[in-house]
């Protein structure tokens, strides 16, 4: 039966022939360890970054000045509500230009028991595109901002990065199991879940 959607998964013109004959093998992640593990990345990356930044910039600007105004908070909340559909977004982007078909084989949808957004490609790729394109959001939401916070003086700047970082905790997560495979390998994104399938030769 799972043979039987995959098939319907994909369409004949995105099976190269480098595909074709290869063993499959399902890796997925638990959403819930997944949160789990979220949760000690934040608190990680909070210790990481915060205490940094108070030691760069403590007496050198008002407190005031580096926790910003009820206005920053409002904005920086609503910034993070839009971000997290532009995390899907940055990992969509970053597929279409591995994926033959483009931005064509990008989908996106919501697992509403986690209440979860997630990209996905209906295509398979080597393996580097794809942990690319899983660490992508962590890089230009999180880590990024996250520096630029320490160079300005942007607590809540600095907490941006934090909170996106630890959004990226099921990509990383991905990413790094994907470290263990063959980098000759496909990797196909799982339709429904937190995974994807490996393609061995």
């Amino acid at each position: 039966m799972e043979e039987q959607k995959e098939k319907e998964l994909l369409a004949p013109d995105t099976v190269s022939e480098e595909f074709e004959g290869r063993r499959r093998r399902k890796v997925a992640i638990d959403l819930l360890k997944a949160n789990y593990f979220a949760i000690i990345i934040m608190v990680v990356a909070s210790v990481a970054l915060i205490v940094p930044f108070f030691l760069i910039w403590h007496g050198k600007r008002p407190i005031g000045d580096l926790l910003g105004n009820g206005i920053t908070w409002v904005v920086a909340l609503v910034a993070m509500v839009l971000g997290i559909v532009v995390h899907e977004v940055i990992h969509g982007i970053t597929w279409s230009f591995y994926a033959k078909r483009g931005w064509k084989s990008i989908s996106f949808g919501v697992i509403w028991k986690y209440l979860t957004p997630y990209c996905h490609c209906d295509e398979p790729m080597h393996i580097r595109p794809y942990q690319l394109a899983c660490l992508m959001p962590c890089f230009v939401l999180g880590v990024i901002p996250a520096i630029i916070a320490l160079f300005i003086g942007s607590f809540p700047l600095l907490l941006w990065g934090i909170f996106f970082i630890a959004a990226a905790a099921g990509d990383i997560w991905m990413a790094w199991l994907l470290t263990k495979e063959n980098p000759d390998s496909l990797v196909l994104d799982h339709p429904s879940e937190a995974g994807f399938y490996i393609y061995d030769e």
